[in-house]
Parts: C-alpha cells; sequence; structure tokens
C-alpha cells in the first residue's frame, strides 16, 4: 500500500485519520505537507509498529533538528526495514548528523539517504561520514546538495569511500568545492574500491583545472554511468580534457550533463566523435552553451553516424537559428534512435521548424518528446506541426510555450488532436494568448481525449 500526498496543509484530524493508514503503507510520502517535530513524533511511532515500511519521503517540511531526533527513535528500532529516506529541506543544521549517525551505523537496510538543502555544514557532514564507515551502513545512495559543504570535506568523504564499496550514487552539486578539493576527491574516487555509478558535481566551482582528474575517473571507473558537471566553467580546454576520459574504451559513460559549461562551437569537434563512437552514450545536455549553427551542424553529423545511440539531446539556448534545421533535419531522417530533442530557447522561426519537419516525418524517426518553447515561431509553422502530431504516433510529448501562435495556430494545432491517428498525451502551451472561444475549445478537447493532458 502506498500513502502518496502533497502540498496538504495537515489539520489534526485528518493527520489522526492519516495516520491509522500508514500502519500499514509500505511507502509514505508526504512533500510540502507543514509538517513539524510533533509529526515526526507520530511518524516515529508508525515505524515502530510498521516493519513492512520502505521508504519515507518528507521534503520541504519544517521538521527540524528536533523532529529528527524523534524520527530516528523509530529509525534506530530492530524492526525498522527503512531503506530511503528523504529529508530535502527540512530545516535541519549539523545537530541532526549525530543522530543519523547512529541510523547509518545500526540500520544495515538504509541504502538511501536525501539530505540535501539543509544546512548541515562540513562539520555536521564529516559526522555523517563516520557512521558511513561503519560496517553495518550498507548506503548506496546519498544526496548532498546545497549543504553548504567546503573543500575541508573532501578528506572525510575519500575515507567513506575506501570503506564503502556498496556506495553507488554521490551527489554533491551546490556547494563550493573548488577545484583543488574537486581533484582530491577524483583522487581518492580512482583509488578507492567504490564502484560509483553516479557522480554529480553540478555548480561546485570546477574550472579546467580540475577535468584531467575528472577525466582519469572516467578511464579507470567503468561503472560511472551518469556523470554532470553542469554550470561548472569548464570552457573548451577542459571539455578536450574530460573527453580523454570519456572516449577511453574502459569508460561506459550512459547520461552525461554539460550545461551552462562556457562551451563553444569549438567544443563541437570533440563532442561530434563522442556521440558518433561512445556507444553507450544514451544522453547528453548542453543547454545554455554557446555552440551556434556551425557547432550544431557537427553534432548533427554525428547523429547520422550508425554507431551513435543517442535516445535525449537537450540543446536548448544554444545559439542556434534557421541555418542549422536543414542538418536537424537530415540527422531526423536518419537516426532511428534519438527520442528526445530539447531545443527551445533558440531563434530557429517558422521556416527552421518548416525544415526540420521534413525530417520528423521521415520513417526512420522515432522522437517521442519535442521541445520548441520560445523559438520565435508564429501560426504560420502550425499547419506543418499539425501533420506531423496527426502523422506521427511515437510522438506524445510536444512543448510550443512562449511562441506567438494566437487563435489561428493553437486551432490547427487542435485539428491535429482531433485526429484519431493523433497520440500526442502532453501538450505544453505555457505563456500563449489566446480568446476565450479556443480556451473552450481546449477544453472541449480535454473532456472528449482525456488521455491529453494540455499545459497552459
Amino acid at each position: 500500500m502506498e500513502l502518496d500526498i502533497q502540498c496538504e496543509e495537515m489539520s489534526p484530524s485528518r493527520w489522526a485519520e492519516l495516520l491509522s493508514t500508514m500502519k500499514s503503507c509500505k511507502t509514505i510520502r508526504l512533500d510540502d505537507c507543514n509538517l513539524s517535530s510533533s509529526n515526526c513524533e507520530d511518524l516515529s511511532s508508525v515505524i515502530k509498529m510498521n516493519p513492512s515500511l520502505t521508504e519515507l519521503k518528507l521534503n520541504n517540511n519544517e521538521l527540524g533538528d528536533a523532529g529528527i531526533e524523534y524520527l530516528c527513535k523509530g529509525l534506530l528500532m530492530p524492526s525498522c526495514s527503512l531503506q530511503k529516506l528523504w529529508l530535502q529541506n527540512c530545516n535541519l543544521t549539523s545537530a541532526s548528523c549525530e543522530t543519523l549517525r547512529s541510523v547509518l551505523s545500526a540500520q544495515p537496510s538504509l541504502t538511501e539517504l536525501h539530505i540535501g538543502d539543509n544546512k548541515l555544514g562540513t562539520a555536521g557532514v564529516k559526522v555523517l561520514c563516520q557512521g558511513m564507515m561503519n560496517p553495518n551502513c550498507k548506503l548506496q545512495k546519498l544526496q548532498l546538495e546545497y549543504c553548504e559543504l567546503t573543500a575541508d570535506i573532501v578528506e572525510a568523504l575519500n575515507a567513506a569511500l575506501q570503506s564503502k564499496p556498496t556506495l553507488k550514487e554521490l551527489s554533491l552539486s551546490n556547494n563550493t568545492l573548488g577545484d583543488t578539493a574537486v581533484k582530491q576527491l577524483c583522487r581518492g574516487l580512482v583509488e578507492a574500491s567504490c564502484n560509483l555509478e553516479l557522480l554529480h558535481l553540478e555548480n561546485c566551482g570546477i574550472t579546467s583545472d580540475s577535468c584531467r582528474e575528472i577525466s582519469a575517473v572516467l578511464s579507470n571507473k567503468s561503472s560511472l554511468i551518469d556523470l554532470s558537471v553542469g554550470d561548472n566553467k569548464i570552457g573548451d580546454s577542459g571539455l578536450a580534457l574530460l573527453c580523454q576520459g570519456l572516449m577511453h574504451p574502459n569508460c561506459k559513460i550512459q547520461k552525461l550533463w554539460l550545461w551552462d559549461c562556457d562551451l563553444t562551437s569549438a567544443s563541437c569537434r570533440d563532442l561530434s566523435r563522442l556521440i558518433s563512437t561512445k556507444e553507450t552514450l544514451t544522453e547528453i545536455s548542453l543547454i545554455d552553451n554557446n555552440l551556434r549553427d556551425s557547432g550544431m551542424e557537427m553534432l548533427c553529423q554525428a547523429l547520422k553516424d550508425p554507431k551513435s545511440k543517442l535516445q535525449e539531446l537537450w540543446i536548448r539556448e544554444c545559439g542556434l537559428t534557421t541555418a542549422c534545421c536543414k542538418a536537424v533535419s537530415s540527422a531526423l531522417s536518419v537516426n532511428k534512435h534519438l527520442k528526445v530533442l530539447h531545443m527551445g530557447e533558440n531563434k530557429l522561426g517558422d521556416a527552421g521548424v518548416e525544415l526540420m519537419c521534413e525530417g520528423l516525418l521521415h520513417p526512420n524517426c522515432n522522437i517521442q518528446s519535442l521541445w520548441l518553447g520560445n523559438c520565435d515561431l508564429t501560426a504560420a509553422c502550425c499547419a506543418t506541426l499539425a501533420t506531423v502530431m496527426a502523422t506521427k504516433q511515437c510522438l506524445t510529448e510536444l512543448d510550443l510555450s512562449y511562441n506567438s501562435l494566437e487563435d489561428e495556430g493553437i486551432r490547427k494545432i487542435c485539428e491535429a488532436l482531433r485526429n484519431p491517428s493523433c497520440n500526442m498525451q502532453q501538450l505544453i502551451l505555457y505563456d500563449i494568448f489566446w480568446s476565450s472561444e479556443v480556451d473552450d475549445e481546449l477544453r472541449a478537447l480535454e473532456e472528449s481525449k482525456p488521455e491529453v493532458k494540455i499545459i497552459s
């Protein structure tokens, strides 16, 4: 049994009603429910009495350190079998870390701990690392984003990683680590017996200076399949260093996020080689990099390579125009693997989208999700988009937000939605102005086709 409630104010009567239900739940999710430390006392009793409970999610509640102390009394009971604990943005401080250390040391069932967006600080997380080093701890996933960590945390983390081969996922994004600490962390990862699969270091103050060490992790750890270093000033020189590791035969990367990394079209030669030869790579995000049309054309050439197995390409806000759309269309008509294409916030224009639609309509194209928000589109391209919607049954998600489609364009889109061949499940239309008549048409359409979700 599963209890999944979000964004609900809990009255005493409603809380009492839910408590009786919780006693038999396997999963309890209560994000954004205005819970406090007093609710944690009740939840502790639930944990004690419900040995089948394996997942507890309490994000975005003002639990505080006192609440965690209550909660941990239940978590420390021998009957507790909790596997996943989510406490993101719960107003915790370093004081909670001693209590959580006890849980890590005593509960081998706990495999996931998500405690980002809390002011734990370096001192607090050092205490957590002590718990991780206990032989009883079998933690597999640790999320520490926005925890006010500094470079001083790395020595404790490396010690924990060395003793914890079970750890598969580590997220340290949005902490002020800097190059020196990241280099130290990477040297620890290379030496450690850990089998890390996911490493997230977004917005950690990384520059090209630490990319050689990150590259060494990629070439030494074939277990690492998900790397995110977005929102760091890596630049073209850093990307070139990363690609040395990414291209290594040992590297089995599947997901690579490089958004807002100060990349230019100069990086696209290396990226193209990666896309066309690394058959394990299925998802890449290059959002908010100044790649421009020349860079996109190189990427499109790589997408046409038979060895490319890329399924998701995120290339929003990359300085693209109509000029690259013929190359995109050509890639779409050849590549059978690409399922998700995010091209929003680029000045593609109606002419560019018309060109892209030629590729989208090709039998080889299997696009399922297409994002074209804020692309300078008007009603002029909507007839062609409607044809794609009605023809390509694989296309289930389309974003046309922040474009001046007006009544004429929306009506053409509605016509396509009514077509029995259209398999659209989600249509996103934020910030588009239409008349009340067209609004009525959209609402009627939702009623007649409940499988279609129109978000506006």
